[in-house]
C-alpha cells in the first residue's frame, strides 16, 4: 500500500498543510478541558463571573479557530484525495491498455473494471481519512493522556492500563478481518462478472428463456458476497462497542478513584471534570481509530489488487530503444520482401494445454488476396491474430516485410494492419465518427470512398442524417450486416498495407458479400488481404487459400488445386454445395 503513496507527490502541499491544520484543531481541542477545569475551580468556585466570561470567550475563540482549521483541512484532503484517485486511475488505465490479450484474459474484464473503479475509490477514501484523521486521532489519544498526567499522575495510570487492553483487541480484530476483506473483493469480482454477462447477453438470455436460471445465478453470487460481508461485519462491528466498554470502564474507575481523592482534598471537582472530558476525547478518538483501521484494512486489500495489475509486465511490448534503431535499419533494407511469412509457428493460449496452431509455415506475397478456411475452432482467427501481435508465438517467428513482428514498435506494426474482428464493435458517436476511427485525419471524400468499398454507403445515404446518424451504445440501432460493413469501412479508411477480414461478412447476404469482395479486389492494389471465413464462396476467388484443420495447415493452393488435392477442402465444399455444384465451383 505504501508504494501507492508515490501518487501523492504532486499533492505534497495539500498532504502537509491538511494534517497541519488538523493538528492545530487537535491542540485547541486538548486545551478546552483544562480551561473548563479553570472555570469550575476559579470562576464558579469563587463566584468570579468576570473570570467565567473571560475564559468562556477564550473557549469560543478557540472553537472558532478549530472549526476554521478543520474546514481548511477538509479542503486540502478533498483536493489531495481526488487528485490521487484521478492520477492512480489514469495510471492504472494506461497500464491495462498495454497488457496483452493473455494478461487481460487472466485478470478478466469485470475484475479489471472493479480494480479501476471500486478499488481506486477505496484508496481515495483512505487517503482522505489519512490526511484528515490519521494524525489527529492518535494525537488526541496521546495528548489527552499527557494532559491527564499533568492533572494527576496516579489517576492517569488508569488510562495507561486501558491502552494495552485496547491494543490487543485491535490486533486480534485486524488479523481476523484483513483476509476476509481480500475474499470480499474476489466475491465482488464474481458478482461483477455475472452482472456483465447478463447485461451484455440479455437478448440471448431472453431468447433461450434463461431469465430464471440467471436470476438464480445472480442470487447465488449476491448471497455469497452478502454472507462474506456479514462475516466481516460481525468481527469489525465488535471494535466500536469493545472500545466503548474499555473506555467506559476506565471512566468508572476514574470516578471511583477520583471520588476518594476529592474526599481527601487532593483533587478538585474541576480537575475531575477535565479528567472525564479527556477520557471522552480518548473514547471518541479511539472509535475514530477503530473506523480508520477498518478503512485501511479494506484499502490494503484494494492496494494489493491494484499493485498486482501494476506489477504485471506486459508480455507484448515495444523492443528496447537500441533494438528499435537496428529494426528501423532492417525495415528500410527489406521493403521489397514478402508481405507476411509464418516460419514454423506454434502457438498455444496456455503453456500446459494443446497448441492452437502447430508448425505453421507459409509465405504470402505483397498484394495477394489470401483466403483462410476451416471448421469451427480450427485456428483460423488465431492465425490472423498473431499477425498484429495480439499474442506472441510460442515458437517460430512471423515476418512482415522480412522483419520479425517483435522488432517493430506496436504502433508501427498495427499502423500497417487494418483488422475487422468477428464481432462488429461500434462506439457511441456518429457513423462518420466510427469510420474515422481508422484514420482521424481522413477527408470526407476518403470516408465516403471507404463506405462505398465496404457496401455501406447505400444504407447510410438512405438515413435521414446520413453520415451524421448517431450510433447508439454497441450499435443497437443498426443491423448485424450494417455494423459489419461499417467496421470494414473503418479498416479500409486507414489504407493499411495488410487488411484482415476475420469472418466479417457472416451477417451479409450472398449478393452483398460477393459485391463486397469484388469491390475490395478492385480497390486493393498493393494491399495484402486476408479473408477468414467458413464459406467457400467467400474465399474461392482468392489468389491463395490456406486450409486449416486442428491447428495445422491441411492444404495451400488455389480453389481448383485444393479441390483436386485437398480432402479437407473437398469435404468443406461438399458440405456447402451439392456434389454437382462442388465439382463446378
Amino acid at each position: 500500500m505504501f508504494r501507492l503513496v508515490a501518487f501523492l507527490k504532486p499533492y505534497k502541499k495539500e498532504s502537509i498543510l491538511g494534517p497541519f491544520f488538523k493538528l492545530v484543531e487537535a491542540i485547541l481541542e486538548l486545551l478546552l478541558p483544562t480551561i473548563v477545569a479553570l472555570i469550575v475551580n476559579h470562576g464558579i468556585g469563587r463566584n468570579d463571573i468576570a473570570y467565567v466570561w473571560k475564559m468562556g470567550g477564550l473557549m469560543v475563540v478557540m472553537s472558532i479557530l478549530g472549526f476554521g482549521s478543520s474546514l481548511i483541512c477538509q479542503y486540502y484532503a478533498a483536493r489531495a484525495s481526488q487528485g490521487f484517485g484521478t492520477t492512480l486511475r489514469n495510471t492504472l488505465f494506461r497500464h491495462v491498455s498495454t497488457l496483452s490479450y493473455a494478461e487481460i484474459d487472466r485478470f478478466g474484464t469485470p475484475s479489471l473494471i472493479n480494480r479501476i473503479t471500486n478499488d481506486v475509490n477505496q484508496l481515495q477514501i483512505a487517503v482522505a481519512m489519512l490526511i484528515r484523521l490519521v494524525i489527529r486521532a492518535p494525537f488526541i489519544c496521546i495528548g489527552a493522556i499527557i494532559m491527564s498526567m499533568l492533572l494527576d499522575f496516579r489517576l492517569s495510570l488508569v488510562l495507561l492500563a486501558a491502552t494495552p487492553v485496547f491494543a490487543i483487541i485491535l490486533y486480534l480484530i485486524i488479523t481476523k478481518t484483513a483476509p476476509m476483506y481480500r475474499l470480499y473483493q474476489k466475491k465482488l469480482d464474481r458478482i461483477a462478472l455475472v452482472l456483465s454477462e447478463n447485461l451484455t447477453g440479455v437478448r440471448v438470455i431472453r431468447a433461450f428463456a434463461k431469465r430464471q436460471a440467471e436470476k438464480a445465478r445472480f442470487r447465488e453470487a449476491s448471497d455469497d458476497i452478502t454472507a462474506t460481508a456479514i462475516r466481516v461485519g460481525r468481527v469489525s462491528a465488535l471494535l466500536s462497542p469493545v472500545t466503548t466498554v474499555v473506555v467506559n470502564g476506565a471512566i468508572i474507575a476514574i470516578l471511583w478513584i477520583g471520588g476518594i481523592h476529592i474526599n481527601t482534598g487532593t483533587l478538585s471537582s474541576g480537575e475531575i471534570i477535565a479528567f472525564i472530558n479527556y477520557v471522552t476525547q480518548i473514547l471518541l478518538a479511539l472509535i475514530v481509530v477503530s473506523n480508520l483501521i477498518i478503512i485501511f484494512t479494506k484499502a490494503a486489500s484494494s492496494a494489493a489488487r491494484i499493485n498486482e495489475v501494476l506489477d504485471t509486465v506486459p508480455s507484448i511490448a515495444d523492443p528496447a530503444p537500441e533494438e528499435r534503431k537496428q529494426s528501423a535499419a532492417k525495415i528500410e533494407d527489406k521493403k521489397d520482401g514478402p508481405a507476411v511469412v509464418f516460419d514454423h509457428v506454434t502457438f498455444g493460449y496456455s503453456a500446459t494445454g494443446d497448441p492452437a496452431l502447430t508448425d505453421i509455415s507459409v509465405e504470402i506475397r505483397r498484394g495477394e488476396t489470401v483466403g483462410i478456411i476451416g471448421g469451427t475452432g480450427s485456428g483460423k482467427s488465431t492465425f490472423v491474430n498473431l499477425i498484429p501481435r495480439f499474442y506472441d508465438t510460442t515458437s517460430g517467428q512471423i515476418l512482415i516485410n522480412g522483419i520479425d513482428v517483435r522488432d517493430y514498435s506496436l504502433h508501427e506494426l498495427r499502423g500497417k494492419i487494418g483488422i475487422v474482428p468477428q464481432k462488429a464493435l461500434l462506439f457511441t458517436g456518429t457513423i462518420d465518427d466510427n469510420i474515422r476511427w481508422g484514420n482521424e485525419l481522413a477527408a470526407d471524400e476518403e470516408v465516403k470512398r471507404a463506405a462505398v468499398i465496404a457496401q455501406a454507403d447505400e444504407f447510410i445515404s438512405k438515413m435521414p442524417e446520413g453520415y451524421n446518424t448517431p450510433v447508439s451504445r454497441g450499435g443497437l440501432n443498426l443491423s448485424g450486416g450494417q455494423k459489419q460493413r461499417l467496421t470494414i469501412a473503418r479498416a479500409i479508411v486507414a489504407s493499411p498495407d495488410i487488411l484482415i477480414l476475420d469472418d466479417s461478412s457472416s451477417a451479409l447476404d450472398f449478393a452483398t458479400d460477393a459485391a463486397l469482395r469484388r469491390s475490395i479486389q478492385e480497390n486493393s492494389q498493393g494491399m495484402t488481404v486476408f479473408l477468414v471465413s467458413q464459406r467457400v464462396s467467400t474465399v474461392q476467388q482468392a489468389d491463395k487459400i490456406i486450409v486449416i484443420e486442428d491447428g495445422r495447415i491441411a492444404g495451400i493452393g488455389t480453389d481448383a488445386e485444393l479441390k483436386r488435392d485437398c480432402s479437407v477442402y473437398q469435404e468443406i465444399c461438399r458440405s456447402q454445395f451439392s456434389n454437382e455444384e462442388a465439382g463446378q465451383q
